[in-house]
């Protein structure tokens, strides 16, 4: 819990408008809530709030991430400042459209009915697009120069970046195919909140939790560096391994979800 507040306190004296965007994705999270309490309409079988508190929760987490990351590079102020801004201004725009078209009671990805819906998800696509190249841009960086940490956890950092970069490629397969299950039409039975489909494939599974390695791998590092009396390079090895199984069990998601299967039936 220390850690977390130390993170918080970081990002917001670092960079106090990234901190507000992360707050108020947060409350948007808690204004989806009182929606899915609320509001009784239902999209695709599910609350039409439920999508927005999913993606409220994800989009800060991420954002949250990114500010404190920044910090452990040795960039200038001004380039900091562009990251930051860039990720943050972008995915706020990002959850504002998810949010209006929860709030209009429609789809807001792969919605083509109309010019309004398709300018959206057109704009959603950009927005997005704009985040994955500088994850990329991360990433190469992470490899040149040092960050302000110890080199396990710079290696953690860069593995982070590079599953996330995966993980973004798997949900470039769902705007490929305009839908995110396969072998039957979005919708129908879902695991409880994450709505993953119990009946076919899932493209959401692995793009999810590509999405959140960025998080994960770097705090099993931290975790084990911090608990683990060992040597750098058994460091190195564990988080590598750790790593890797990720990796192969994200990938088991996106082949059982490119073949029709569930993750959970």
């Amino acid at each position: 819990m220390k850690a977390l507040t130390k993170v918080f306190t970081i990002v917001k004296n670092e960079s106090p408008i990234l901190y507000w965007i992360v707050m108020i994705l947060f409350a948007g999270a808690v204004g989806s809530v009182v929606g899915l309490v609320i509001d009784q309409r239902h999209l695709m079988g599910v609350n039409v709030w439920l999508k927005p508190l999913k993606f409220f929760i994800s989009t800060a987490v991420y954002v949250l991430t990114v500010g404190f990351l920044v910090t452990l590079y040795p960039f200038s102020k001004l380039k900091k400042h562009i990251i930051r801004n860039l990720v943050s201004w972008t995915l706020l725009l990002e959850m504002a459209i998810v949010a209006l078209q929860a709030a209009r009671g429609i789809q807001s990805h792969y919605n083509k009915t109309d010019i309004t819906n398709e300018l959206l998800f057109a704009a959603m696509g950009i927005l997005i697009a704009i985040n994955v190249l500088i994850m990329i841009f991360m990433a190469f960086e992470t490899i040149r120069v040092k960050l302000k940490t110890v080199k396990s956890l710079q290696w953690a950092i860069l593995l982070g970046w590079l599953i996330t970069i995966y993980g973004s490629y798997v949900g470039g397969t769902m705007i490929g195919q305009m839908a995110h299950n396969v072998g039957v039409v979005d919708g129908g039975p879902g695991l409880p909140l994450f709505n993953w489909s119990t009946i076919a494939g899932d493209l959401r599974v692995g793009h999810f939790f590509g999405l959140h390695a960025l998080q994960i791998i770097p705090v099993f590092a931290y975790v084990s560096y911090k608990t683990l009396n060992i040597n750098h390079k058994q460091q190195v090895a564990i988080i590598t391994l750790f790593a890797t199984a990720y990796t192969c069990f994200m990938t088991y998601t996106f082949i059982q979800a490119l073949n029709g299967i569930p993750f959970l039936r």
